[in-house]
């Protein structure tokens, strides 16, 4: 093993997580597989296969950069749209590719029109408007120069899309804001539809607000972090449980394990330190395992002293502080311990299972945080 950990992504998880998706959303509201952060930590590639092969065509990214990792790795040519970040002297290349992006401004919109007539390509464009998140979109006292820019402009724009996106709709404490929301949003639609402009699909629309907001599915939903196994937060899933079926209370499967090796076995005398400082002192004659990942591997700094892994099927602790590139545990009690021996860091091992949740409780790291952190570098694999 050339790198010093390894993420294994697991083909039967995913199938399991569409498979609960497209029954809870319906089969005629099309699913977008969100891939941002390197497809929440899981790898761009790995998705767009894992998601066309559960019959996925329309994937949704941040950056024009992450765009074009999807339109490369797809095999069935899906839709591919982006969310955020596009540069003007981009739009050339991704208009040319067919890729769709959000316009949420006059000038990407003008720059837009004016390369889509240059190409003699229509832009694909989805119309993104503000409801109360206060990031991105156009806001209602621009709606109708908004208008008369689309109406004279129809030779070049195609309307893929009218949308928003909800300020926290996996909370209740923002219940009322996203309320205020979806209402907004639907003056938006309800006005341009007034006024003769239409758009192919309309969707608002995040993992918790098409399991908490039934009303906000629309045409198209984009799925994120609930694709990959998680549910957006625990409030999230009490909502749901009542209504999900009495054999399969926990239908989302994570997809993600991530292991190393051990690198090192060393033994420790009472009193000494162990690792830089002295946060951690032996409290008795122990032994301690060298494993090769750490805070430059994604392992937060604050889990110093309070992780955790796997290791032949035991949970065994961090002790001391963890470094750039490794972390110590304590295998005094585990009988025999050697050097190559599997280390999980994130996963199942024997009976046991170490969530990605479960980072949270030490090191307040969400969810999403963590998988986003996984470096590049580290080598992922499908396995079965």
């Amino acid at each position: 093993m050339r790198h010093t950990s390894y993420i294994e992504i697991s083909r039967q998880a995913y199938r399991q997580n569409m498979d609960f998706l497209k029954t809870d959303i319906g089969p005629k509201i099309e699913i977008s597989v969100v891939v941002k952060g390197n497809a929440y930590g899981h790898g761009i590639e790995n998705i767009v296969l894992l998601a066309e092969e559960n019959g996925i065509s329309h994937f949704s990214t941040f950056s024009a950069d992450e765009a074009i990792q999807v339109h490369n790795s797809s095999k069935t040519g899906s839709e591919v749209m982006i969310m955020g970040m596009l540069e003007n002297e981009d739009l050339e290349e991704i208009i040319q590719k067919g890729i769709s992006f959000y316009v949420f401004e006059f000038d990407r919109l003008m720059e837009a029109i004016n390369v889509a007539k240059k190409l003699q390509i229509k832009a694909k464009i989805h119309v993104e408007v503000e409801t109360g998140f206060h990031r991105t979109g156009f806001e209602w006292e621009e709606k109708e120069r908004l208008l008369k820019i689309l109406n004279e402009n129809c030779e070049q724009l195609s309307l893929k899309g009218l949308c928003t996106h909800y300020a926290g709709a996996e909370s209740i404490s923002n219940y009322v804001r996203v309320r205020k929301q979806i209402k907004l949003y639907k003056k938006f639609k309800n006005w341009f539809e007034a006024q003769g402009l239409f758009f192919e699909k309309y969707h608002t629309a995040c993992s918790a607000a098409t399991l908490l907001y039934p009303e906000t599915k629309m045409d198209l939903v984009r799925i994120g972090i609930t694709s990959y196994g998680f549910w957006p937060t625990q409030e999230t899933y009490m909502y749901r449980f009542q209504s999900l079926p009495s054999t399969n209370k926990n239908p989302l499967k994570r997809l993600i394990s991530w292991k190393s090796s051990v690198l090192n076995i060393k033994s420790v005398k009472m009193g000494e330190f162990i690792g830089y400082g002295s946060s951690y002192m032996a409290p008795r004659d122990m032994k301690i395992a060298l494993v090769p990942i750490g805070y430059g591997h994604g392992y937060s700094r604050l889990l110093s002293n309070q992780g955790k892994v796997l290791i032949s099927g035991k949970i065994v602790f961090v002790t001391g502080t963890v470094t750039m590139n490794s972390i110590a545990v304590d295998v005094t009690d585990l009988e025999k311990v050697k050097k190559g021996d599997e280390v999980v860091i994130i996963g199942v091992q024997g009976e046991f299972e170490i969530t990605v949740a479960s980072f949270g409780e030490s090191s307040q790291q969400v969810n999403y945080e963590l998988l986003t952190r996984l470096p590049l570098d580290i080598p992922r694999k499908i396995v079965e």
